[in-house]
């Protein structure tokens, strides 16, 4: 009886080829957009967050607990080395280094401007950041420097500096006491981040421990994992070790330590959802339309063969194996053409010229790639069907209301 059904629904299907072809097309359609916009939204926010914490978070930091609201500089891990230990043993692990920071006023001949000065360990740092690669005047940080350091372009042109030139950083030691020194700009990034550049100023590790009173403590264990999806098992075996090496310890992951950025995935996802919908709203109303025409165009054939003895839920099951064909077909094709599509762009990328300015503003590339995974593949394709599925069930109630001598005396 199944196979007799599905039969006659194919036959059904392919008596008005044109409107067959013409539904197919549109949830073939709907699948492709579906699939590339998923695929292109999951990649672009894969690229958002390693460039952002490729360039200064890291995926995880351990810091003594209220650091990252309050940001005082007597909030230290007190044994980074012990603690440094710990993380290198964590599986999951792929690089780690130390920074401490200060909020502090940083002067030139000219002017004076507040900055964040940062110790970084040169040896380490650029393993775990971009930074070495942002310089674009002189060269990075190298172990035995002394009093030198790296500076935003937008604060070196702020101070009216470049390159060779003296700086005076002027702020407080972890003791309470005046820290001050004179540090010679040794190199200028520029990481596409204006607030970045505009406040900050990097020095040795060494240089910032005997200035500030550091007394070997650090601010921050900045830690990046082998993959994005590793973070959180990561965090949770470095929760639950460290605090028997250091009391007061937290490690905060990168959904913590950028909030901003978090909420403007979410924003996205948002505004994607709402397309989708109405995508899709498209989609089924055009179901809806076919199968209602369908229904009036062939309702004295309903007639005929509810008079010789055909039930309803025949005829209504009929109705949904056509649906089920059209689908089927149409998600067939949207998926092979979505997921081609996908990966020819996935390969060679999509370049937005004229908006290189823009991207630079949120440390993103030139060219993005989209990122084809199973969840962009399959989730598009199960909406879809499941829209059109409910879209058909109108129609199929129609034909259970369906009275034989109805259907054939209403049709001339």
């Amino acid at each position: 009886m199944k196979s007799f059904t599905t039969q006659m629904a194919w036959r059904n299907v392919w008596r008005n080829p044109r409107r067959s072809v013409l539904t197919m097309a549109s949830v073939a359609f709907a699948g492709l957009i579906l699939i590339f916009m998923l695929s292109w939204q999951f990649g672009s926010y894969d690229t958002m967050i390693n460039s952002a914490v490729s360039i200064h978070t890291g995926h995880l930091q351990v810091q003594a607990e209220g650091y990252h609201d309050k940001r005082r500089i007597g909030q230290v891990v007190e044994r980074p080395d012990a603690v440094a230990k710990v993380v290198e043993r964590t599986k999951g692990v792929d690089t780690y280094t130390t920074r401490a920071s200060a909020f502090s006023l940083v002067s030139s001949e000219d002017r004076t401007y507040a900055a964040l000065v940062v110790g970084i360990d040169p040896e380490r740092e650029p393993a775990v950041s971009t930074l070495e690669s942002l310089v674009r005047k002189g060269s990075f940080l190298a172990p035995d420097d002394g009093y030198q350091a790296l500076i935003g372009r937008l604060l070196a042109r702020n101070l009216k500096v470049d390159v060779g030139d003296e700086i005076v950083l002027l702020g407080q030691g972890r003791d309470g006491s005046i820290a001050a020194s004179a540090v010679r700009v040794k190199g200028v990034f520029e990481s596409g981040q204006d607030e970045f550049d505009r406040s900050t100023v990097q020095i040795p590790m060494a240089a910032f421990q005997e200035v500030y009173a550091m007394r070997g403590g650090v601010h921050e264990l900045v830690v990046v994992c082998e993959s994005l999806d590793s973070v959180p098992a990561v965090k949770q075996r470095l929760a639950s070790t460290l605090p028997g090496v250091e009391k007061g310890l937290v490690v905060l992951d990168w959904k913590e330590l950028m909030p901003g950025l978090v909420q403007s995935i979410q924003m996205d996802l948002i505004s994607g959802f709402i397309f989708y919908v109405i995508l899709i709203l498209v989609v089924a109303f055009s179901i809806l339309n076919t199968f209602l025409m369908a229904i009036f165009e062939r309702k004295k054939e309903f007639g005929v063969l509810l008079a010789l003895g055909s039930t309803p839920g025949r005829i209504s099951r009929m109705i949904l194996a056509e649906c089920g064909v059209m689908t089927g077909l149409g998600i067939a094709a949207g998926v092979v053409l979505g997921a081609a599509v996908t990966l020819y762009f996935e390969a060679h990328g999509i370049a937005f010229s004229g908006a290189e300015e823009i991207l630079r503003q949120f440390g993103l590339p030139e060219r993005m790639y989209p990122e084809l995974s199973l969840l962009s593949a399959t989730v598009g394709a199960g909406v879809v069907l499941l829209i059109t599925s409910f879209a058909v069930i109108y129609p199929a109630l129609r034909v259970l209301r369906l009275r034989p001598v109805d259907a054939i005396s209403t049709i001339q």
